[in-house]
């Protein structure tokens, strides 16, 4: 079956959208609301084996601030608190400091010309998304999408593979007509349960994850005058991952 769909993850994987985004907004919201939390970089690394914002601040409360006495209201706590953090995560987008990744642009415009579906499969929120791809893409991005699967659409957030298996049933499409981009572990076993064949583009926070089961893994999606670094896999050849390339993985 031939290659039909591109589905990609956002954070990691189109831009590095974590230690210098999602992180910041966190911390400010946290500063905002009084609260003496603070994510430095290498807390946050650990905090990112938790998918979702609101999952990954009750997570830290529990294994991390054990002397923090939680409210009654903790719950609409935690709501406000990531509400707040996408408020400052979309001005951190705004002021245009997180650039798209290596390769993501021209991997998309390609596509689009050779009129593959393109989809975008996330846990982040669909607000964060859709800033994202208006800030650091393109101005129309989001039309650029067949289908934007983001947020709590679905129950259970990855490594589960209910937002792939809900992104696919929209876009009418079955595992073998697609092929998925993803940055993490947590990521890539999503996509495999779902029987996606996947690529791995490392992040700085991913790269010594396992990535048993992808049919790559690059250090980015690489330009022509700027190759990727193959770390696993077989590239056939090439030094830059083009519609051609996913094809073959897809094989």
């Amino acid at each position: 079956m031939s290659l039909t769909a591109i589905l990609f993850d956002v954070d990691g994987t189109l831009a590095d959208t974590e230690r210098d985004g999602h992180r910041i907004a966190f911390n400010q919201a946290f500063e905002k609301f009084g609260l003496d939390w603070g994510w430095d970089v290498a807390l946050y690394g650990k905090l990112l084996e938790v998918t979702g914002g609101k999952e990954r601040i009750r997570h830290y409360v529990e294994n991390y601030r054990q002397d923090y006495v939680k409210p009654s209201d903790f719950d609409d706590l935690v709501i406000q608190l990531h509400k707040e953090k996408t408020s400052f995560y979309k001005e951190i987008l705004e002021s245009g400091a997180i650039p798209m990744r290596p390769g993501a642009r021209r991997l998309i415009q390609e596509a689009m010309d050779k009129g593959l579906k393109l989809a975008v499969v996330t846990t982040t929120t669909p607000e964060n998304v859709t800033t994202l791809l208006q800030c650091s893409l393109d101005k129309d991005a989001v039309s650029w999408f067949d289908l934007i699967a983001a947020g709590d659409i679905v129950p259970q957030k990855k490594p589960a593979p209910d937002i792939y298996f809900w992104a696919m049933d929209k876009l009418g499409l079955v595992s073998e007509a697609c092929i998925a981009v993803e940055d993490s572990e947590n990521g890539l076993r999503s996509s495999l349960a779902s029987g996606v064949k996947t690529v791995v583009t490392v992040s700085d926070y991913t790269q010594n994850q396992d990535f048993s089961g992808a049919v790559a893994v690059v250090s980015d999606l690489g330009e022509p005058d700027a190759p990727f670094r193959l770390m696993a896999g077989d590239a056939f050849g090439k030094d830059f991952v083009d519609v051609e390339l996913l094809e073959k993985w897809k094989a």
